[in-house]
């Protein structure tokens, strides 16, 4: 189950390869080129936007009609322009590697996320130094907020005070590493992307109360990784609305990205901060070749793992910690969505070791209808909730997608051939007995 320009001379720096990555660029945004894993939406007009909101409503009142706990997927590149999610993603992974950069200043480069704290007075001088801001002005950040009142910031309370400063007049400003010089962190962001993020937070809420009236969880599918910054970052605030009591909406974390164990991590602790119950669907990912395509042509590193096994390793280690969260808190819930068995078994030992019971409904599993039955049903026989993913669309669309879904699972016809000598292994056994109708 899954979401799923010329290169730069030899001297380009690695910060200025990897700030190309959430460049709008026009081979990758607004058009399907190169898309066989999953679908991206071409984006028309609002109108547009509005029209597949229906589909998804439509979505939800069929999956609420068909199915106790079920779920809906949606994806957020069929609800805002392409192009906007990328110049926001890029608006939030420079202000992220903005809190890197004063981390490695004050001796912190490559610590783990969780564990990166800047201390406030050395923050202060960073940017009175820089000129972005004088310490009396810096100051003034942390007036009347949570932030700084342990002495130090991290990458949580970082991205609350860029929700703060972003509401000011005055522009915020951060160094260009490639010039050296100050420039406007929202430069890019004009009325209209305010608009977009405005318009496409509505129809989150749109959908997310008609999920919760009908009893149907929303599963908003990840998308490519320059498109993904912004989807996790709109997806964050309808779950801090809808995920008061329960998990209604869930978020979906690709593990073959470098990043997905950071990601992972820190939406947990901001889970647990807040209050809310943190849903999330793990999945492998679904755009591999599109992704390394990207990197290749605008000169940025792949941020993909670099082998399947240690994307391997990444989901073991995400599913790990979810489950450990789940165990201590009970308000975390996870769809293992995946048709490799070694991951299933893995999920399985793991409930077990850990305590938490199938009927406890916080774990569940995913396959695509039609692949992987010999994984689906027994885990529903032995009471565990698991669901059939169903794409929907034009044929046209829907085909490359499952067989792309195909290629994925290399080992599928085996699987499908032994599947096939069992049933028909078990019809001669109940021809012989005279048993045909009952076990």
């Amino acid at each position: 189950l899954v979401g799923h320009g010329p290169s730069p001379s030899s001297s380009t720096s690695g910060a200025e390869k990897r700030d190309k990555q959430y460049r709008a660029y026009q081979g990758f945004g607004d058009h399907h080129g190169g898309v066989t894993g999953a679908h991206t939406y071409f984006y028309a007009d609002e109108a547009k936007c509005d029209q597949h909101m229906e589909t998804f409503l439509r979505c939800i009142d069929a999956s609420s009609g068909s199915s106790e706990d079920g779920f809906s997927a949606i994806k957020l590149t069929a609800l805002a322009r392409p192009q906007f999610l990328v110049q926001f993603s890029e608006v939030l992974v420079k202000w992220q590697r903005f809190f890197h950069q004063m981390a490695t200043e004050q001796g912190q480069a490559g610590w783990a996320v969780l564990d990166t704290k800047l201390e406030v007075e050395k923050l202060q001088e960073a940017l009175a130094s820089l000129g972005i801001a004088s310490k009396a002005e810096s100051q003034q950040w942390f007036t009347g907020e949570n932030l700084g009142t342990s002495g130090t910031v991290d990458l949580l309370d970082w991205h609350s005070l860029f929700d703060s400063r972003t509401k000011l007049s005055r522009p915020l400003l951060i160094p260009n590493r490639k010039t050296g010089q100050l420039e406007p962190l929202l430069s890019r962001f004009s009325e209209e992307e305010e608009l977009q993020m405005k318009r496409v937070l509505q129809r989150m809420d749109v959908l997310a109360k008609r999920a919760m009236e009908k009893g149907v969880r929303l599963m908003v599918d990840a998308e490519q990784s320059y498109f993904q910054p912004a989807i996790s970052r709109l997806t964050m605030e309808t779950q801090r609305r809808f995920n008061r009591s329960r998990p209604i909406i869930y978020n979906t974390y690709q593990c073959y990205l470098k990043e997905a164990y950071n990601n992972v991590t820190g939406d947990v602790e901001l889970s647990r901060r807040e209050g809310w119950h943190f849903g999330t669907k793990l999945v492998r990912g679904a755009y591999m070749e599109q992704e390394r395509e990207r990197a290749a042509q605008m000169g940025y590193e792949d941020p993909i793992n670099p082998t399947y096994e240690k994307t391997n390793e990444m989901y073991h280690r995400c599913l790990d910690y979810v489950l450990e969260e789940i165990k201590h808190s009970r308000k975390a819930s996870v769809m293992v969505a995946s048709h490799n068995e070694d991951t299933v078994k893995f999920t399985l030992r793991r409930m077990m070791e850990l305590g938490i019971h199938p009927s406890d409904k916080k774990v569940c599993f995913g396959q695509l209808l039609g692949m992987c039955d010999q994984i689906t049903f027994p885990l529903g026989q032995a009471g565990f909730p698991v669901y059939k993913y169903v794409p929907y669309g034009p044929v046209k669309e829907v085909l490359p997608y499952l067989s792309r879904r195909a290629q994925e699972n290399r080992g599928f016809m085996q699987r499908a051939n032994r599947e096939r000598d069992l049933l028909w292994k078990e019809v001669k056994r109940r021809l012989l007995t005279g048993n045909l109708f009952s076990p």
